[in-house]
């Protein structure tokens, strides 16, 4: 492989086995989803194909790319009714944001989800609930970070800081800039002065300070 995601799909024979009592009419559209480092592909198709998947999509990820065109090709060809099917929800989504995204998506056009580990299948009445209870998740979520960062600002102005970025300390550059004047090097200057090397690089630029040999 070249590093990149790649997908593909492979054609099965549909199965006459409709897994967990399923009642929706529609295909099953099998995901798999692998890394470059992780080629079991196969035993994830194989999987499946036997759960009754028509055709099966794939990813092959790199460790850099968060790109899933073979989920993005599933998802335009599916239709209202039909099921995208997964060996386990970690296929779906790299993280909990990421699946709860995936999962989100389904049910806005109408597709079931069937994870075969988990005997998560949304088509049957019960498993609707599946969905309720990943957008729950997906509140609680949202909300859990929005206290938090709300929490902090508060414990910020009980400190008496002013959220968000600190204004410079203009005494501290300006002595900065006279170590770095005199031969001492930015990252030194920084380091005893308590400030960032991209504050000490900007300010040189600012001032056309030249680095120091």
């Amino acid at each position: 492989m070249d590093g990149f995601s790649e997908f593909c799909w492979t054609s099965a024979t549909p199965s006459t086995e409709r897994p967990f009592g399923r009642q929706a009419l529609g295909d099953i559209l099998g995901y798999a989803r692998v890394s470059t480092g992780d080629q079991d592909v196969a035993g994830q198709t194989m999987r499946l194909e036997q759960a009754g998947a028509i055709k099966v999509f794939t990813d092959v990820m790199s460790g850099k790319s968060m790109d899933r065109p073979g989920l993005v090709q599933l998802l335009a060809y599916a239709r209202k009714g039909d099921t995208l099917a997964v060996v386990r929800l970690d296929r779906l989504g790299r993280s909990l944001a990421e699946l709860l995204s995936t999962v989100t998506k389904l049910r806005e056009n109408g597709i079931a989800l069937l994870s075969l580990e988990e005997k998560i299948d949304t088509s049957s009445a019960a498993g609707e609930l599946i969905f309720h209870v990943f957008g729950a998740i997906a509140h609680f979520e949202r909300r859990l970070i929005s206290e938090r960062t709300k929490d902090g600002i508060a414990a910020a102005r009980a400190k008496g800081k002013k959220p968000g970025r600190q204004p410079l300390d203009q005494s501290k550059v300006d002595a900065a800039m006279k170590l770095v004047q005199s031969n001492v090097s930015p990252v030194e200057s920084a380091r005893q002065l308590g400030l960032g090397r991209s504050t000490i690089y900007r300010e040189m630029r600012r001032l056309g300070i030249t680095r120091p040999a």
